[in-house]
């Protein structure tokens, strides 16, 4: 495991590199608790996370430490160190300790039994999102030992329902405002491109569910009897469903023409073959997508996406000689960052009305609940701080990057907080699997990423950043 980085000669970051091993325990012990915040049968184990982590947090000196909670919600832990005195800015951190599920995955070691083989350590929330909050914790503790007390004011939020969306984070918003009081918000639950280069990320795209529904008969028909008499809405579905993507399976309406500055910010960020093959594992014998007229990072994080998610298709159970009378499908479709799914909507529900083959009815309908996008334009001094302090802890500056996935919180706090500068980053690189088997959180990412917070706290609390 490395212990040093271009930052170690900081006292801090030189304590927090030398503490790494117990902090790499500490956030074992957490990574044991099976958090699955969408499973009922684990909501002890969410509570008792909870309880867990605020434990643990009041030995280190907070002013403050409570585990929050809401009627049906599930807990939220917020502490705060507030010493550095009114004059000095405050900064919040966020991040969550809810896990996604890990049945019917096929890990090669305990998804809740942290390991480390070579340079990873495996386990499920190892980087989405423990070891992003974790290593706050570890640079706390690091000011808290050589200074003793922080460059700044500083709230620690750990959400427990971001997994399921984060249903009740504006309650607790609303229910205790102080919690989210700050001068700039540092949001942990982001990727890095690789893991020598870190990411600040400024877009995201919005997620929504669209049914598209073909209707042809009043009831099933025998396939011998009026098979070429009468429209087979198995078939049609999926006619339809070819005609809203191209030949590579990417959407054919509803493209945004960038401009070419952003564009052109895309395809400065690479993401050569073997990350994808890597990061999606891709068979052996399967190429990635051509990357044909717009830029990989602009395909995975500027464009819009549909994938079929379930079909009401025959199943081998279900297999018999008969013209069914509908079929549905519904598609997961991400929207471009600035793109609301209303907008999207609209587009393919012309493209499903002309696609459609003669003689069926199809129609797309938009369910609720459909998650925002976020586009952000990283301005002002307290940007400048954030690339000098992961320039010192990386030995590299930021880059800019987009997610192509949807994370609900991110644009609740880009709505509620839009005047203050909001800084995603996180500990995550391409190899992670986060949601998937064998997730892992590379231990160099991590030890950057904690003398990078180190620093960060120092770099925004200089006068003219935050506060005159």
């Amino acid at each position: 495991m490395p212990h040093t980085n271009p930052g170690s000669a900081h006292p801090a970051v030189h304590a927090a590199q030398a503490k790494l091993p117990e902090t790499i325990a500490l956030l074992s012990a957490f990574l044991r608790h099976p958090a699955i915040s969408c499973d009922s049968a684990h909501a002890g184990d969410v509570a008792g996370l909870a309880t867990a982590i605020a434990a643990h947090l009041n030995t280190m000196g907070p002013d403050t430490c409570e585990v929050l909670t809401l009627k049906d919600a599930h807990p939220l832990v917020a502490a705060a160190w507030l010493g550095a005195g009114p004059k000095a800015p405050t900064i919040l951190i966020y991040g969550h300790y809810d896990l996604q599920p890990v049945k019917g995955e096929p890990w090669t070691t305990p998804p809740h039994e942290p390991t480390v083989i070579g340079d990873r350590l495996y386990a499920r929330g190892a980087a989405d999102d423990m070891g992003g909050w974790v290593s706050h914790m570890a640079a706390i503790q690091a000011w808290r030992e050589t200074r003793g007390g922080l460059p700044c004011n500083l709230r620690l939020v750990i959400e427990g329902e971001e997994e399921i969306g984060s249903p009740h984070l504006e309650a607790y918003m609303d229910a205790y405002p102080q919690v989210f009081a700050a001068d700039a918000m540092v949001l942990t639950d982001c990727e890095n491109p690789s893991t020598d280069v870190p990411g600040l990320t400024i877009s995201l795209r919005g997620l929504s569910e669209m049914v598209l529904e073909v209707a042809a008969l009043t009831a099933d028909g025998h396939s011998g009897l009026w098979g070429n008499a009468v429209p087979d809405v198995s078939t049609a579905l999926m006619t339809i469903v070819a005609a809203l993507v191209d030949g590579n399976g990417r959407p054919r309406h509803g493209l945004i023409d960038w401009p070419a500055a952003q564009r052109e910010a895309a395809a400065a960020v690479p993401i050569p073959d073997d990350v994808v093959r890597k990061g999606a594992h891709l068979r052996d014998d399967v190429a990635p997508l051509p990357v044909a007229e717009r830029s990989r990072a602009e395909w995975l994080w500027l464009q819009p996406a549909l994938t079929v998610v379930t079909t009401t298709l025959p199943t081998p159970d279900r297999k018999k000689n008969a013209l069914r009378s509908a079929a549905e499908a519904t598609l997961s479709v991400r929207t471009a960052p600035g793109q609301t799914a209303e907008q999207l909507h609209a587009i393919l529900a012309r493209a499903v009305a002309a696609a459609a083959p003669q003689g069926v009815q199809a129609r797309l309908t938009l369910k609720p609940g459909a998650g925002e996008g976020w586009l952000y334009t990283p301005r002002g001094p307290a940007f400048a701080a954030v690339d000098r302090a992961y320039q010192a802890a990386w030995g590299r500056k930021m880059v800019q990057v987009g997610i192509g996935g949807s994370i609900p919180f991110v644009a609740l706090f880009g709505r509620r907080f839009a005047t203050l500068p909001l800084i995603l980053n996180g500990v995550m690189d391409p190899e992670t699997t986060a949601h998937g088997p064998n997730e892992s959180l590379h231990l160099g990412v991590f030890a950057k990423a904690v003398a990078a917070s180190v620093l960060l706290y120092e770099e925004l609390a200089a006068p003219g950043v935050l506060r005159p």
